[in-house]
């Protein structure tokens, strides 16, 4: 069992704080649609807290990302943000949609959150591959 942990210990990391951050994200949620914001703009403060928390949590405990300098630290950061950005901007436009046009229903007495659990999955899953492959890759030593 220790073998397996060890073997897979990223990609548990990666489960265990990509919940963290998808538990954010809906709390996130649930607390500024019950205030009465509107779903477009929950979406944008729910996905820069929860994007906040991933960059964290990933650079240090995931994919223990060792930039030490402020410069390599800023342009993971930025790498992170931007990659984030496509993905949260795809999150933003699509959960109104989806809610819209596919799912219109309500969880936990909250409206757009099935969908929001729908594009959650998807969002996690190429979040993982652009932070392995591009933003937290080892550099190779020459």
């Amino acid at each position: 069992m220790k073998e397996l942990i060890k073997k897979y210990r990223e990609q548990i990391a990666y489960i265990f704080f990509g919940i963290v951050t998808t538990a954010v994200d809906w709390v996130a949620h649930f607390v500024l649609v019950n205030l009465g914001v509107s779903l477009f703009i929950t979406g944008i403060f729910a996905w820069i807290i929860a994007v906040s928390v991933a960059f964290v949590t990933n650079r240090q405990w995931v994919f223990e990302s060792q930039a030490k300098s402020t410069v390599a630290i800023f342009k993971e950061a930025i790498a992170f943000f931007a990659s984030r950005g496509v993905l949260g901007i795809l999150q933003i436009i699509s959960i109104p949609l989806i809610s819209h046009f596919l799912i219109d229903g309500v969880v936990f007495q909250t409206e757009g959150f099935d969908a929001r659990m729908l594009v959650s999955v998807v969002i996690v899953v190429g979040n993982y591959f652009i932070s392995k492959y591009w933003i937290f890759k080892e550099e190779k030593a020459v």
